[in-house]
């Protein structure tokens, strides 16, 4: 049966209140709401809101039609604040004559204070102030002044500086970072994911293929110092190949094992029943299909079809 949908400002999903008729009243609403979510009329009062034009509805006798979406709020009952007020009022402390009002426990916290609130489930304030301090309170730990940076000690002694290569202090403290006239050190590859068993620790770093360690040693790779010791024997470019023997004149093959059409040795070879003119199978198959009028490359009849072809058994087993 359809009804009235509501759901509350925290939540995210429409829950219904089915009734008879075209409409129900703002009271029967909020009676029926209040029964359902287990409410107690005492402890709090309904804020009902259209969820499309944002009235709200103040009137207990208004009608709410049919199908409508309405937001939901909790607020302070109406006549607690007054009553609590009336009541802190009148009590007075033994020994004066003077009365000392108490605080209202009923007005909500402010969004300062209730940002420090622990436990926000149970503090009095409205869902809307709940979820924006709910939301500051889970970036807190993620804001920049709680960001430190950790102190630099010195470097080790095996740590060279990059550009003076010498151990002793980093980068931004090297004593020639001033000295336009120095040439810094050259740039050392590092042996990082090189297994140790692979590497030959070296003395001179100016070795071809050096590497620095972790350590600060010098080392290049066992098979790169094979390599280099070998050297490379590269061939001159542009050198022409020598023929093979069996492409002199004396091998060549005659014409009548050559394909008329790729002039290389017939591969499965084919005798057209035109002019008898021998081809490789692919080649002369090939030829008669491309040809609108399936023409014979050789006599140039027409009409030949590639089905008419036999095999040249004489040249296959050859």
């Amino acid at each position: 049966m359809p009804g009235v949908h509501y759901k509350f400002s925290a939540k995210l999903d429409f829950d219904t209140i089915s009734f008879h008729g075209l409409h129900i009243s703002l009271h029967d609403l909020k009676r029926q709401i209040m029964g359902r979510e287990q409410l107690k009329a005492s402890n709090c009062d309904l804020q009902i809101t259209d969820a499309q034009s944002k009235e709200e509805y103040t009137d207990d006798n208004a009608l709410i039609l049919k199908n409508s979406s309405v937001i939901v709020r909790r607020i302070p009952a109406r006549g607690l604040r007054a009553t609590s007020k009336t009541h802190a009022a009148s009590r007075t402390e033994p020994g004066s004559g003077t009365s000392k009002a108490v605080d209202d426990s009923s007005a909500s916290l402010p969004l300062a204070q209730l940002i420090k609130t622990a436990n926000l489930a149970a503090a009095n304030a409205s869902e809307e102030d709940k979820i924006k301090a709910m939301m500051v309170q889970s970036c807190q730990e993620y804001d920049p002044i709680n960001y430190m940076k950790r102190p630099m000690g010195p470097p080790p002694s095996s740590f060279p500086c990059r550009y003076y290569g010498k151990p002793g202090h980093y980068r931004r403290n090297c004593p020639t970072s001033g000295d336009k006239n120095f040439v810094p050190a050259p740039r050392m590859r590092r042996s990082t994911g090189i297994p140790r068993s692979f590497l030959i620790e070296l003395k001179d770093p100016n070795t071809k293929g050096a590497m620095l360690t972790k350590t600060g040693k010098y080392a290049i790779p066992i098979i790169n110092a094979e390599a280099y010791a070998q050297g490379k024997k590269e061939k001159p470019p542009f050198v022409p190949e020598e023929l093979p023997s069996s492409s002199s004149s004396s091998d060549a093959l005659p014409d009548e094992l050559l394909c008329l059409i790729c002039k290389d040795a017939m591969t499965d070879a084919a005798v057209t029943p035109c002019c008898g003119s021998s081809y490789c199978d692919e080649c002369i198959r090939t030829a008669l299909l491309a040809s609108e009028e399936h023409t014979c490359p050789a006599c140039h009849q027409a009409g030949v079809s590639p089905d008419d072809l036999a095999a040249n058994k004489f040249l296959r087993q050859d």
